[in-house]
């Protein structure tokens, strides 16, 4: 059972959910023998229960395409984890568009059975240096009381447009606190996540996989850390929602951590060219063109 506890002074909450010292890590470790992985396909009797698939097959047996089952460990309450694939390798960057839309499918049916119970948070730590345990891609989600201030960044104005279709605006807002920092918001800001119909779904699932391949593509061309390619993501709970992606480029470290600023070593500007496909070289000399214009 977790505990929530409130400083009188900031109102700010921490959680203590000291169950989750026992949780498995799979990251990290040394080569060596091969581990099981209860979330690939034939071991779903290694995993707690199943509450929810897409694809065929019994409950708890093979045939899934996306599965969800209650973390073992949970941080609140109500806590699952949604594995997003059979696959043990891919991640989202990786799987077909056709699967990232039935991901988040399924990611709308559980926001959707839980919404009226409180703020519905789905996130994912993809990569070690983004906090995963477990290779095994997926994605959590947890539902904290209504009562409880989140912390969570207000949607941002849209600047620094990448992609502009028809349901949705990607964009890296002008405060991103993260290299490459870059949002997807719906046009229709007065719904939650949980109201996006079929082909809305599915234009996001688009979005989704052209952002994150193209933010491999400029990790892998800049080379900032020496840790694989990781990044989080997470949906704002609420109204005037947005999925943000943090590619983890950079570490934090005692500066950030001591006065709560957070220091963002790539202009927004930029990064929404990058993002564009607009090579750095060609952003170098648009700046150089902008300041002589000034």
């Amino acid at each position: 059972m977790s505990k929530y506890v409130p400083d009188v002074i900031s109102h700010r909450w921490v959680i203590i959910a000291s169950q989750r010292l026992a949780r498995p890590e799979q990251t990290g470790k040394k080569k060596g023998k091969k581990e099981v992985c209860a979330f690939c396909e034939k071991n779903e009797s290694l995993t707690p229960t199943e509450v929810f698939r897409i694809g065929k097959g019994d409950v708890n047996k093979p045939g899934w395409k996306v599965r969800v089952i209650t973390n073992k460990y949970p941080i609140t309450d109500y806590h699952e984890v949604i594995i997003h694939s059979p696959n043990h390798e891919k991640n989202i960057e990786n799987l077909t568009e056709k699967q990232i839309s039935l991901i988040l499918q399924t990611y709308k049916e559980r926001f959707n059975y839980y919404r009226k119970m409180g703020q519905v948070l789905i996130f994912c730590n993809s990569g070690e240096h983004a906090g995963a345990s477990i290779k095994h891609p997926h994605a959590q989600l947890v539902v904290i009381p209504g009562q409880i201030n989140l912390d969570t960044l207000a949607k941002e104005p849209l600047n620094n447009v990448v992609q502009d279709t028809k349901y949705f605006t990607t964009y890296c807002p002008d405060f991103s606190q993260w290299p490459y920092e870059v949002w997807i918001a719906p046009k229709n800001g007065k719904a939650k996540f949980g109201d996006l119909d079929n082909e809305q779904l599915d234009e996001m699932a688009v979005l989704m996989s052209q952002t994150l391949k193209q933010l491999k593509k400029i990790f892998d061309g800049h080379q900032l850390t020496d840790m694989d390619f990781a990044y989080n993501y997470y949906i704002y709970p609420g109204h005037e929602w947005y999925l943000r992606i943090i590619p983890r480029f950079v570490h934090r470290a005692g500066f950030e951590l001591g006065t709560g600023l957070n220091v963002n070593i790539v202009d927004p500007a930029e990064a929404s060219l990058e993002l564009r496909g607009i090579e750095s070289k060609i952003v170098g000399i648009l700046n150089k063109l902008k300041q002589k214009s000034n």
